[in-house]
């Protein structure tokens, strides 16, 4: 047995007792992590004026604002005064900060990796996220073999910046993000064994691999420092189904019970509220193209995800940007995150 093995396998044992620790939580463990503000932050990169911040800092007393007690972001923009600054305000606040880390794409990358690490953690940051591919598999790859060179590269990767993780005390939250299924992510999870590598427990982009939503935190609690929360909506389309994140307790997610295991699992984890505002995606399950890396999780997968879509029809329209002027679709994601961060501090208590 190792390291990681023995973990999960004492996360199981003591979940009786660590369900009754998670019953009460501090309001300090939820917060929003950039991608919820997507909308704001483009707005700031085209320099409009609309934008309610212009930086990091005004990030954080933005979302502040909102009702969120802590960031996840990236800091490698900030300058020694500026991270100096933000941790004040945070330890003033009694609020969190989670980073954000590029992985190296190379070992000629690694000294910047190592320099992202350090600024995470002078800004007072314990743990920061990562992904290993910004897009969606099945929108990405075009043949099984580019997928698992794909998969090779980012386990090397991971396993060239452990030692840089490790020497400053930074553990690395690696997102469910599209683009591992759930048994690939354990896999590797557990092949590296390492301390300073785990995971962070996105509650909905699995469905867009048609795993089954509960099984996901269930299985990869264990190995959590972090969470992206969000609740989801589901439409049925020809070419497969629309996938939606909306406001936090509209969905078909049962958010209750899945903060529950992930809490059982380590009660000193954080919620970030992932509410991204934007139409709908398509998960085009129903076309040749979207099984090209996975081939034979069709006969296995399709038939519940599609009765999954069926058995939860819309309470609601889901969020959507088409046609909406700037003004707003900024102010139906400001909308979104208030309504969600609401639900989060009435359930997470």
């Amino acid at each position: 047995m190792n390291r990681r093995e023995f973990i999960a396998a004492m996360a199981a044992v003591n979940g009786a007792c660590l369900t009754l620790a998670a019953a009460s939580a501090p309001s300090s463990s939820i917060g929003i992590c950039t991608f919820s503000c997507n909308l704001q932050w483009q707005t700031v990169r085209s320099q409009n004026a609309k934008a309610a911040f212009s930086d990091v800092i005004g990030f954080y007393d933005y979302v502040r604002s909102l009702g969120a007690n802590g960031v996840q972001t990236s800091f490698r923009e900030l300058d020694p005064q500026q991270l100096k600054r933000l941790r004040g305000k945070s330890e003033k606040d009694g609020a969190y900060l989670e980073g954000d880390l590029r992985l190296p794409k190379s070992t000629s990358e690694l000294a910047d990796f190592e320099n992202e690490v350090r600024l995470t953690r002078e800004v007072g940051a314990s743990v920061a996220r990562t992904t290993l591919m910004g897009g969606r598999r099945y929108e990405v790859f075009k043949t099984i073999e580019e997928f698992r060179e794909f998969h090779r590269q980012a386990k090397e990767r991971l396993m060239l910046v452990e030692p840089i993780l490790a020497r400053h005390g930074l553990k690395l939250a690696i997102e469910n993000h599209k683009d591992l299924t759930l048994e690939e992510q354990l896999t590797l999870i557990k092949q590296l064994s390492s301390e300073w590598i785990g995971v962070l427990v996105d509650t909905g982009n699995n469905i867009a691999l048609l795993d089954e939503p509960d099984q996901v935190v269930e299985s990869l609690a264990p190995y959590a420092l972090s969470v992206h929360l969000k609740d989801m909506a589901v439409q049925p389309d020809a070419r497969g189904f629309l996938l939606s994140e909306v406001p936090c307790g509209t969905g078909f997610l049962d958010l209750t019970r899945m903060i529950k295991v992930l809490r059982a699992a380590n009660p000193s984890i954080v919620f970030n509220l992932e509410m991204a505002t934007r139409d709908p995606l398509l998960i085009p399950c129903q076309t040749d193209k979207y099984w090209v890396t996975f081939p034979d999780r069709k006969s296995s997968h399709l038939e519940a995800a599609l009765a999954m879509v069926k058995q939860n029809p819309l309470g609601q329209l889901p969020p959507s940007i088409i046609g909406k002027s700037l003004d707003r679709q900024l102010l139906d994601e400001e909308d979104n995150n208030r309504l969600s961060l609401s639900w989060m501090r009435r359930a997470i208590v």
